[in-house]
Formats: C-alpha cells, sequence, structure tokens
C-alpha cells in the first residue's frame, strides 16, 4: 500500500496542506514518517475519506440513493431556448451537468453559486494512473 506525501493527500482530499497538517495535529488523520518526510499510509487516507463523505451535509434532504455527492461551486452555466450546460467544480473534480433551463433558471444557478451534484451512475470507469 503506498504512502502519499501530505501534498498528495491533500489534492486527492481537494483541501490544503495546511488543513491535512492541521487533521494530523488534532489527531483525526494518522500519520507516518517515510524518508524524513511526513507521509499518510494510503488505507489511512481511503478511510478518512470515506469519513468525509459520510459526514451529512445541511439541508432538507433526509435520505438520498446516490452515494456520490460532491459540494462544489458553480463556474459556468450555459443556456439556450430549452436545456442549460452547468459545471461545478468540487475538490479537485470538474463536474457537467445537462438540464432544462426551467431546472437552472429555478435552482438560481449561476458562477459563485454553491451547489451540491448528486451522482448516480451504473457505468463507471476506474483507472490507475502511472506513478
Amino acid at each position: 500500500m503506498p504512502n502519499l506525501r501530505i501534498s498528495e493527500a491533500a489534492a486527492l482530499l481537494g483541501v490544503s496542506d495546511d488543513t491535512v497538517r492541521r487533521w494530523v495535529d488534532q489527531g483525526r488523520l494518522p500519520a507516518i514518517q517515510d524518508s524524513g518526510r511526513m507521509a499518510v499510509e494510503g488505507r489511512e487516507l481511503a478511510a478518512f475519506a470515506q469519513q468525509l463523505a459520510e459526514t451529512p451535509e445541511s439541508g432538507a434532504t433526509t435520505a438520498a440513493s446516490a452515494r456520490n455527492r460532491m459540494r462544489g461551486i458553480v463556474t459556468r452555466v450555459l443556456k439556450d431556448g430549452v436545456m442549460a450546460q452547468v459545471e461545478m467544480q468540487a475538490g479537485p473534480f470538474r463536474v457537467v451537468s445537462l438540464m432544462s433551463r426551467e431546472a437552472a433558471d429555478e435552482l438560481g444557478l449561476e458562477p459563485g453559486v454553491i451547489a451540491v451534484a448528486s451522482i448516480k451512475s451504473t457505468h463507471v470507469v476506474v483507472e490507475i494512473p502511472e506513478a
């Protein structure tokens, strides 16, 4: 199992290096010394990321079948007569949604709005990046 540098862990969680260091200092995220540098074991980071994802978001929703919920900021909205393309940045992830223009208008979606992308899919491709 790989050990990840603090900067790598931060990038994967979509937070700053300082936030990861704070979590380590608070005892929320275990760290080890790897070649003289502070690092996080891959398994520990995966478990921690899972805990973060399980934290319920505030709002009126009490239950949902979609497990992939990402809070982010709307970065772009393109509308035509019937449809809208909404782009969000959720941590390091760019999420693009196509919806009716009416839905985008009702939600008040525009750049700068904080929103949650809820993704339900039966087809997800998983890849392993080069080291």
